[in-house]
């Protein structure tokens, strides 16, 4: 079955295949520059889903805008009374402005050629399923003032036009990889990283253990196809590696069904206990369900994570 993730071919010995041509290369770039647009719009459809329940960082802090009055705590400095406030009660009250220290926050997506796959269980591929998130987080974050970037290709910077600053990025792309360069990332800061984690298992984890050294705190979704969860596959099928061009051919690939649940389960299991180590968050997405779900449970924790953090990361 051309195209499956290649998780499912075994990597013993694997040929490499020759380096992919320039104009593949190219072609591929076009036809991502061309999807950006569309994608787009439903990023920003699956951000107003859930815009109703971000409420950003409402918390005390420096800022300008006003938050809320609360009681005076004997103790405090006097000079915090707001006078005009207390003397409609008979209590003193402090007037507190909103935190607006703004924090960093990386977003990946994995667009790798094992993106581009797509069964027939599923309506859209993983990569343009990994954007949409990409660009719906883009569109929420910005919303809240956050600084948003991708490593190595955009910095950091607050902009209400995150999103299509992003789009923009990511339409000049030429050889993605799997995994952000990690150089730029920073305590206090957080990182998204989507994509489908089925790289080799070291590689994957030497990232995470790079990340993690820096003391940032990461939220990974490992996204996808139904069809590479449940291995429908029976009789005579080729499996191809979209990464390599390694092909294999199984004469009854029911036989390999549980050999490779087993293993699949094993891989996802280390990257999800590396992760709760490093006290990160690690979701699984299929790319049969809608965009809003993993969504709704980003949002709930970055969000969560952005309003325990008092400091700003001074990036």
């Amino acid at each position: 079955m051309e195209g499956l993730s290649r998780f499912a071919s075994p990597r013993a010995a694997p040929e490499q295949a020759e380096g992919e041509a320039w104009p593949q290369v190219v072609g591929r770039a076009r036809a991502l520059a061309d999807a950006l647009p569309d994608l787009l719009v439903e990023a920003r459809q699956v951000a107003m889903t859930v815009n109703a329940g971000w409420h950003g960082r409402r918390r005390a802090g420096a800022g300008e805008n006003f938050w809320q009055f609360r009681p005076f705590v004997a103790g405090e400095p006097v000079k915090r009374i707001d006078w005009r406030r207390s003397a409609r009660d008979d209590h003193l009250y402090v007037r507190e402005r909103e935190w607006e220290a703004a924090h960093t926050v990386w977003l990946w997506a994995d667009l790798s050629s094992s993106m581009a796959f797509r069964s027939h269980l599923s309506q859209t591929t993983k990569r343009d399923r990994a954007l949409v998130l990409l660009l719906a987080l883009a569109d929420l974050l910005a919303e809240t003032g956050e600084r948003v970037g991708l490593p190595g290709l955009r910095r950091p910077v607050s902009d209400r036009h995150a999103a299509e600053r992003i789009a923009s990025a990511l339409a000049h792309v030429r050889d993605p990889v799997s995994l952000p360069d990690a150089h730029e990332i920073r305590r206090f800061s957080d990182v998204v990283l989507i994509g489908d984690l089925l790289d080799p298992l070291e590689d994957t984890l030497a990232w995470m253990h790079t990340v993690a050294a820096t003391g940032a705190r990461a939220h990974v979704v490992m996204l996808l196809d139904p069809i590479e969860e449940t291995f429908p596959f029976t009789g005579r099928t080729e499996f191809h590696d979209p990464e390599s061009g390694f092909r294999l051919t199984s004469g009854k690939a029911e036989d390999w069904r549980a050999a490779y649940t087993a293993r699949l389960d094993a891989h996802r299991e280390t990257l999800r206990d590396v992760a709760r180590k490093a006290g990160w968050t690690f979701l699984v997405h299929h790319t049969d369900r809608p965009a809003a779900e993993p969504m709704l449970v980003l949002h709930s924790r970055l969000s969560g994570h952005l309003m325990q953090d008092g400091k700003g990361d001074g990036a």
